[in-house]
């Protein structure tokens, strides 16, 4: 599983765009780069050909995954991302699944069923 998604709010923390914060357009995991909405657009001059007029055009380019950090909803701070098993998960053990003897809410566990994860906020602990 990929720790990003196509929706996920992110800030720029490298490049021309550093400081920016954005959503997730498009994944590229084969190449660990994200397409995110205004960031790294480039001005690109074209040929006219037979469906498309000649002009520049403004086209939005991949960036690394190491250059971008993603914001957690809940407390708002740029974070990295951790995992909790679900019990469905082949990788499961029951030891590591429970942080501090507290173990996880029900409704955190419905939505990871599919996936077998559970996308955590490393900072807050909340679920993203």
């Amino acid at each position: 599983m990929f720790k990003f998604k196509i929706g996920d709010q992110v800030l720029i923390t490298a490049g021309k765009d550093k400081g920016k914060k954005s959503k997730i357009e498009k994944i590229l995991p084969h190449e660990n780069k994200l397409v995110i909405a205004g960031v790294n657009v480039y001005k690109r001059h074209r040929r006219a050909t037979r469906n498309q007029a000649a002009g520049t055009y403004e086209v939005t380019r991949p960036i690394s995954v190491a250059n971008i950090a993603i914001i957690c909803p809940k407390c708002t701070n740029p974070t990295r991302i951790g995992f909790i098993l679900n019990e469905k998960s082949p990788a499961f053990r029951p030891g590591k699944s429970i942080k501090n003897g507290k173990s996880l809410p029900a409704g955190s566990l419905r939505k990871a069923s599919k996936q077998g994860k559970i996308r955590i906020c490393k900072k807050c602990k909340g679920h993203i």
